[in-house]
This record gives C-alpha cells, structure tokens and sequence, in this order.
C-alpha cells in the first residue's frame, strides 16, 4: 500500500471502517469454510484416507512413505501431489497429514519451528484430551511426530531441540497456523506446487525460544561423534523416545 493510500485509511472513518469489515468478512469466511467433500477426493486419496483414521495411523503412512529428496527440482505438492508421486518432504507431509486428518475431525494446524540456519520445520498440530501432539516427516528420525503427552505447545517445541541440534540447526521460534486462514489457495488438492502456503508460514508471526547454550554444544559434540562412528544410521539415542509417535 503506498504511503497516501495508508494515510487515507487511518484518517479516513469510512475507508477504515470499510477495511475493517473487509477483514472481519474474511476471517468470517475462513472459519466457516467446510473441509472438502468425499466426492472431490480421487479413488486412491479416498482409500488413503479411509485408511488411515488417527495421527498414529497417518504417523506410520509418512514414515513408510519415500522422502522427497527434490533431485530433479524444488517442489511443495498437495496432499494431491504427494499421492500422484508417492513421496513427501517435511511440509508436503505435514500438508498430507492435515488432509487426511481434516477428514476425521481434526483443525489442519500447523507448527513451524523456526531454526537459525533458516532450515525450518514443518509439523501437523493435533490436540487430545488436552494435550499436544504432532505428526511430521523429516530426513531426521528425531523429527517425526510426537505422542499427545505435551501440556503447553513449549513443551512440546522442547522436545525437538536435542534432535535439531544437527551441526547447523537449532530451534530459536515457533508459531501455529491455522491452514484454514492462513492462506486463500488450495493448499488440500491443487495439482500445481502451493508456494503460498511457505510464504505464508515465513511470513506468519512466531513466538522466540531461549535454549541453553550450553546444552547446545553438548548435543553438537554428542551428535558429531555419533555420526563420525556410524555415518549411515539415524541418529536415535535421545532420552526422549519414549514420547516419539
């Protein structure tokens, strides 16, 4: 918007009245839009989503699922995409995820744990019985999902530091999108690559995460040395596995 267009609008009642109600419409309209009916899904994106019902289900089809190494070119595919080509990386998954479980009643949130190598993390959000859990694919066995055992949305951001801790990584932000509102495209069943939905989460505001510098130079030795003795397998010795879906 250019300098006098703003200024109308904060001097102007009526612009900014009009403004208002504009984004008070639009925030209406995303609240209500309803997930997409049965009919609009494909035979084998309904047989994906028939069968897998909870975020432990769904957990285990990404995991299965091959990574998305992009080696031709950069892609971000739809729940769509990932079904025509039969892989996914970590925001193609969590896209998936949210599909899927939209379906069976699930909000299709998103948490983006920012890092200071600019190498975020994308992960579907879940909530049960009041607790915090998540669903992810990552090249990382650490990333993945996360059991519903979280209190507050720090404590689940907490259990990601350690794995993040990859020689560049490490988690300085997080924030919550709701994919409902955060971005006007077809972010569910576009055939085409949905760039809006990483800009939007770029663009979105995050909440910073102090973590102890010491802690941090413990794990990257830890970590160095773990793979320097097994350069092929993943990394798995955090103490919190217990809480890994």
């Amino acid at each position: 918007m250019a300098e006098s267009e703003a200024l109308k609008t904060r001097q102007d009642p009526e612009v900014a009245g009009g403004a208002r109600r504009k984004v008070m419409r639009e925030r209406k309209q995303a609240r209500a839009a309803p997930p997409p009916l049965r009919e609009a899904f494909r035979p084998k994106e309904s047989e994906v989503i028939r069968k897998y019902r909870t975020p432990r289900q769904v957990q285990a089809f990404l995991r299965a699922l091959p990574y998305n190494w992009e080696k031709r070119k950069e892609t971000l595919r739809t729940f769509r995409g990932v079904v025509r080509h039969w892989k996914a990386h970590c925001l193609e998954a969590a896209l998936t995820a949210a599909t899927i479980l939209e379906q069976h009643g699930y909000p299709p949130l998103l948490l983006d744990l920012e890092s200071q190598d600019n190498l975020d993390h994308v992960l579907f959000l879940f909530r049960r019985r009041s607790r915090w859990g998540t669903v992810a694919r990552s090249r990382d066995a650490g990333l993945h999902g996360r059991k519903p055992v979280f209190r507050t949305l720090k404590q689940l951001v907490m259990s990601y530091v350690d794995p993040y801790v990859d020689g560049s990584g490490r988690i300085t932000g997080y924030g919550v999108a709701d994919l409902r509102k955060l971005v006007k495209g077809d972010w569910r069943l576009s055939p085409k690559n949905v760039w809006e939905v990483e800009r939007a989460l770029i663009k979105m505001a995050h909440k910073r995460l102090e973590t102890s510098d010491r802690r941090f130079h413990v794990m990257l030795r830890r970590y160095l040395a773990f793979r320097k003795k097994y350069p092929g397998r993943p990394a798995i010795f955090y103490s919190n596995r217990r809480q890994w879906l």
